[in-house]
């Protein structure tokens, strides 16, 4: 938690100075070197969680920066390869339910 609020203070602290984009991943990146893509996304939707950051520019850029990290294939991509049908449920799990008709 400790980590994520000095990245969250940054993110905040570049915003509220102007910077956008990669300045502010940049920014971020050098007041915590190890704060990787998937902790400022975390950090941003902390800062957009908070009541007492009002000021619509700062978080307008905070968003964009998230959902610019968040779609990057690095914060999507956990390790683990998923299958397509991973959610859809065992024909035994449903093997107790009356058939509808």
């Amino acid at each position: 938690m400790k980590e994520k609020k000095r990245v969250y203070e940054a993110l905040v602290d570049g915003a509220m100075e102007g910077l956008t984009d990669e300045a502010l991943y940049d920014f971020v990146k050098a007041r915590c070197p190890k704060a990787t893509s998937k902790k400022i996304v975390r950090a941003s939707l902390l800062a957009l969680m908070d009541p007492h950051l009002r000021d619509r520019n700062i978080l307008d850029v905070i968003y964009a920066l998230a959902i610019k990290h968040r779609l990057d294939d690095g914060v999507l991509d956990d390790g683990e390869d998923e299958e397509p049908d991973e959610r859809a449920p065992s024909p035994a799990a449903n093997q107790n339910l009356p058939q509808l008709s």
